[in-house]
């Protein structure tokens, strides 16, 4: 048994419990844990009714963590998010109440229809892991990961996320459709239950998570591969159809990512595959197209796959 082993048990284990209730999405489950391994924020765009928030609530309840749901509205504020000094009479003095951004996992539900002011109220703590108030810098609970839904159909009444923001979710996914025989399940089990809520066990703890986070860091990846990243990431920045490519936290991004997915599957070095497996999520919300393609389905997706398919796989020694 490798040192990195308790990883991939860790993998399974998480995945099966949460794919009670989110069925036949095994591979978004895996890659939302290769995200929260590698210490970083996933941003889930899809239609309503997928179970992007169920999938949020599922994995903060297996993982042990605690959660906090926060619905963005237009009217929403910055301190609805962050949290404020209130007076209290008891003790006649301001005092803190924080707000739901304290927590290990936060669920950003339809972040796009905040104002900027508000979705700027999550920028400090997605990349510091710290909320300044006032002139106090209060750090965030560690594990500190943010989960955010957006609907890719309905357009009004919302602001878009501007690219400094995206460029800080570490990967963006979408869950799709279940198949046919998933959704037969999906109904076998709401009738067997008798209700629409899950019964999930906890499977892990804070502490446990935070180590096993530590493990990936131990993750080896050979120069040969990082050179490789960046060269796929300095091709999306080429291509003619982008203004701008993709930034060296997208780089950073893939590496971390390759790191957590190569840990999952029980090895302790990355290959070029891990790479691959993860560059259109990490790489693909990153980049800025040309006004001719902003309408063509996929487009910034055909420019990371362009790349993959136009630059050399490196040959690793063993």
């Amino acid at each position: 048994m490798t040192a990195i082993q308790p990883v991939a048990e860790f993998g399974k284990t998480i995945t099966a419990e949460v794919s009670k209730a989110i069925v036949g999405k095994n591979a978004v489950i895996q890659k939302v844990l290769a995200a929260f391994l590698a210490d970083g924020h996933v941003l889930l765009e899809d239609l309503p009714g997928l179970g992007k928030t169920l999938l949020a609530n599922s994995l903060a309840t297996v993982l042990g963590a605690s959660f906090k749901r926060i619905q963005f509205t237009p009217d929403l504020l910055p301190g609805d998010i962050t949290g404020g000094y209130v007076f209290d009479r008891n003790e006649n003095a301001f005092v803190l109440r924080q707000g739901p951004v304290f927590a290990n996992i936060v669920l950003a539900d339809e972040i796009n229809r905040a104002a900027p002011k508000t979705q700027s109220a999550l920028l400090e703590a997605m990349q510091e892991k710290q909320v300044t108030l006032e002139t106090e810098t209060y750090p965030l609970p560690k594990p500190f990961l943010v989960i955010a839904t957006q609907n890719p159909v309905e357009y009004e009444g919302t602001f878009p996320l501007p690219e400094a923001q995206l460029d800080r979710f570490l990967i963006k996914l979408s869950v799709g459709y279940p198949t046919l025989d998933d959704e037969v399940a999906i109904l076998h089990g709401r009738v067997n239950r008798q209700q629409d809520t899950f019964t999930l066990e906890q499977c892990s703890s804070v502490t446990d998570f935070t180590a096993l986070q530590a493990l990936v860091e131990s993750v080896h990846i050979d120069p040969d591969l990082e050179r490789y990243i960046v060269e796929l990431v300095t091709a999306t920045r080429a291509d003619r159809r982008t203004v701008v490519g993709a930034s060296p936290r997208g780089s950073l991004a893939l590496l971390k990512l390759a790191r957590a997915h190569a840990a999952l599957n029980g090895r302790d070095y990355v290959v070029p595959d891990d790479i691959k497996h993860y560059a259109v999520d990490a790489l693909a919300h990153r980049i800025v197209l040309e006004p001719d393609f902003w309408m063509r389905k996929n487009a910034a997706q055909a420019v990371v796959e362009d790349a993959i398919q136009s630059v050399a796989v490196p040959v690793l020694n063993n």
